[in-house]
């Protein structure tokens, strides 16, 4: 899973660490984490067919996403206070129990319920292997190795509802949860013996106790805000008492966060972070690029669906040209990066090519033929393998070794923060179009090119931010290196 060159490079610094089991077994943490935010969703139709429960379906996908988005931010914290590895062991531990759970439900409310114990474990299974990696790895080869991490939110985002579709096929629904049983305790394994970092926060900041306020707080306003998004102009109108309320719940929750951070002898996102002018830019940048990874990852698939009559399965295998540039750019550009040190170029041209990607996906017709789509999604998985572990990288370089963790978790919490709300909103932008059209494939395939062009002002965003960029984004007690 991870060149011999690497590993060698890497064992020197971390003697006591295997690192190619290590980080074997981080990855694969990492992939179940993501398959299970999209592996599911095939399956609703034959879980509504077995459990009942069609009106409240939709929250055994949305249970799992609050549930994870909402803890990822405080895992890092909790790895700071008892360590990388019993922490990201425990939280595999949850997640397994939540999926045997998930598998064993008799109705949806028990499904639902299990899901939302299964996604306070998967919190954990991108945030700390993240941060685990970058502590593995020197600094130089931090891009080469976020890049594998990137291959594997590609594959896992895009190949999930592939993998789920075969699962529930040939085994039945109950089988996409089980599986993750063997993967889970493989991973468990494999870090409980290979992974030995020293515990971080020499410096004291790290022992005292987790924010667990702070965790609360920042939890309500991204729960509230997530159900904003959801709800908003579909379940409730945008004038509703619910969703004003919630939209109050956001901002009220939001500055109690920002005044009780300001105080706690050990918060969970150190305000000092924002003073940074290089996280000032990459957090929001990394927000706005998971949205657009959400509008893409859900949308692309029912376009393939409903423009060329595919199933499942066939529009899974259908974005290979999607997945395979994804997960080859962000390998090869993980690799560059790492040996020139040089960011911002390869940032500039993710953002540009996102924006052309999205601008030709905006101008698809009925007629186009499925070569010419491949070649156009092609672009986009260019533009995204650019600039999504790349934006990490960028964060960790500039955070103190203090920080490590604290950004790394803000940096993949807003992106899963954006993804969550990319799909809602897209979903809204969907919606809105199908207004006054009779439900039907042919509708849905005429609407998503109108949604898909949303993507290229949004993505001309993040042109604009990576402009913004200072020339040094490494923290001066780290090294140097130029973006």
């Amino acid at each position: 899973m991870v060149s011999t060159d690497l590993a060698q490079t890497a064992a020197p610094l971390k003697g006591s660490s295997n690192v190619p089991l290590a980080t074997a077994g981080l990855l694969i943490g990492m992939l179940l984490s993501v398959l299970d935010q999209t592996v599911v969703a095939i399956a609703l139709p034959d879980i509504a067919a077995d459990l009942g429960g069609m009106d409240a379906i939709g929250w055994i996908v949305t249970s799992y996403m609050l549930a994870s988005t909402a803890t990822g931010a405080l895992y890092g914290r909790i790895s700071d206070r008892f360590g990388r590895r019993p922490v990201f062991v425990t939280a595999v531990a949850v997640f397994v129990s939540g999926s045997v759970l998930c598998g064993l439900a008799q109705t949806t409310p028990q499904l639902i319920a299990a899901r939302t114990f299964q996604g306070v474990g998967a919190g954990a299974l991108f945030v700390l292997p993240t941060i685990a990696l970058s502590e593995l790895y020197p600094q130089h080869l931090r891009s080469r190795i976020q890049g594998f991490t990137g291959g594997v939110f590609a594959l896992a985002s895009v190949g999930g509802p592939l993998a789920g579709g075969a699962i529930t096929d040939a085994w039945g629904w109950r089988w996409i949860f089980y599986i993750n049983l063997p993967l889970g305790l493989l991973a468990m394994a494999l870090t409980a013996f290979a992974l030995r970092l020293p515990k971080p926060g020499g410096d004291g900041r790290a022992e005292g106790r987790v924010d667990l306020a702070g965790a609360v707080l920042i939890a309500g306003a991204t729960v509230s805000l997530l159900l904003v998004a959801e709800w908003g102009g579909r379940t409730y109108a945008w004038t509703s008492g619910v969703i004003l309320a919630l939209i109050g719940a956001v901002a009220v929750l939001a500055a109690l966060f920002v005044w009780h951070e300001r105080r706690a002898a050990n918060p969970l996102l150190p305000l000092r972070l924002f003073a940074d002018p290089t996280l000032r830019v990459v957090l929001p940048a990394t927000a706005l690029l998971g949205a657009l990874l959400g509008g893409s990852i859900v949308y692309l698939p029912t376009y393939l669906q409903a423009a060329y009559g595919m199933g499942a399965t066939q529009a899974g295998l259908a974005l290979n040209p999607y997945v395979l540039t994804f997960m080859a750019v962000s390998s090869l550009a993980g690799a560059r990066v790492g040996a020139s040190g040089r960011f911002k170029p390869y940032l500039l041209a993710g953002s540009t090519t996102a924006v052309l990607g999205f601008a030709l996906l905006s101008r698809l017709t009925p007629d186009t033929p499925y070569a010419l789509l491949a070649v156009e999604i092609a672009v986009l998985g260019v533009g995204f393998g650019l600039l999504m572990q790349n934006l990490v990288v960028v964060a960790q370089n500039a955070a103190s070794p203090a920080d490590l963790a604290a950004t790394t978790s803000a940096a993949v919490s807003v992106r899963g923060l954006g993804l969550s709300l990319g799909v809602a909103v897209f979903g809204t932008l969907l919606a809105r179009e199908l207004q006054g059209r009779a439900p039907s494939p042919v509708a849905t395939a005429a609407a998503i090119p109108d949604v898909l062009f949303w993507g290229a002002p949004a993505a001309a965003v993040l042109v604009a931010l990576m402009a913004l960029l200072p020339r040094k984004a490494q923290h001066p007690t780290s090294g140097e290196a130029t973006v």
